[in-house]
């Protein structure tokens, strides 16, 4: 993976305690599945899922709403699944132009913004919110692929919280290459992670691109019902997915004209977290049918 700094290379099986997570360097994962659909939403509400600082990726007249879930079976903490639910974005303090951040990432601070992210293990919760600042939260959650059709579903509290499934493309062989950038809220800090991947893709665009997002009951996530969700624009698939984690980490201040009124979430949410390893039931919510 030439894209990986030499910082990183170079302590490769070197050994790390952080907060009593013992790492063997680098932070990486392998052989783990990966689904990942995007859907064209409204600008406008998508802008009220994001801070100041952070705008939506604009593709023609539409933001990007990025729903990706790895089914992580080989890494330094363990097996889980991780479903993310962001928005395409970039980063500075005006909005960018229309589709050129697609293009040009570095230019524009291109990424996503996490507004939400499950995972399966309380370890995973510890070292992703603790470390890298990820809205991390342990859920009922699975990963299930039947050869055609890969699919997860995210449950909290017996209820739905969201489904996503999609038809698998016929053909992984598209070599991918990227570093990709996570924004996230933590400790009303603007938090900035990236992880290097390098993988054979199947791909599905526009029309040929089949998926199905279902937002549950839960009262979690029903605003997202206002980004007015459209048909999917892209699927993707990756059977083996190759990634690793930087080590870099930047933070900014999350400011408001006044003083904030709601209190972010804190260090309080992670510093009596233990390492285990352990998930939770899987999600058993009624999931409704696909109508034809």
């Amino acid at each position: 993976m030439a894209l990986i700094p030499d910082r990183i290379t170079a302590y490769t099986k070197q050994k790390a305690l952080v907060d009593g997570i013992e790492f063997t360097l680098p932070v990486d994962a392998i052989d783990s599945p990966a689904l990942m659909a995007v859907f064209p939403v409204d600008p406008q509400q998508a802008r009220q899922f994001l801070p100041k600082g952070i705008h939506p990726l604009i593709l023609w007249k539409n933001a990007l709403l990025v729903i990706t879930v790895i089914d992580y079976r080989h890494t330094t903490i363990g097996a889980y699944v991780e479903y993310s639910i962001a928005i395409a974005c970039t980063h500075g303090q005006s909005p960018a132009p229309r589709f050129l951040p697609a293009v040009f990432q570095r230019w524009f601070k291109t990424g996503q913004y996490v507004i939400d992210l499950p995972v399966s293990s309380e370890i995973s919760v510890k070292g992703g919110k603790g470390i890298w600042g990820m809205p991390k939260h342990q859920a009922n959650l699975d990963f299930k692929d039947n050869g055609k059709i890969a699919s997860s579903q995210y449950d909290l509290d017996g209820k739905l919280v969201t489904y996503i499934e999609i038809e698998k493309p016929s053909k992984v062989i598209w070599p991918l290459k990227i570093k990709a950038s996570n924004y996230c809220s933590f400790r009303g800090m603007l938090m900035k992670s990236d992880i290097y991947l390098q993988n054979k893709v199947g791909f599905s665009l526009f029309s040929k691109a089949k998926a199905r997002f279902l937002i549950g009951d839960h009262p979690r996530l029903q605003a997202l019902k206002a980004l007015n969700l459209s048909t999917p624009l892209a699927t993707v698939y990756i059977p083996s997915i190759h990634g690793v984690l930087d080590d870099h980490i930047e933070s900014w201040f999350l400011t408001e004209e006044q003083r904030p009124k709601r209190v972010p979430e804190g260090l309080e949410s992670v510093v009596n977290l233990g390492l285990s390893e352990a998930w939770l039931a899987p999600p058993s919510a009624v999931v409704p049918a696909k109508h034809s």
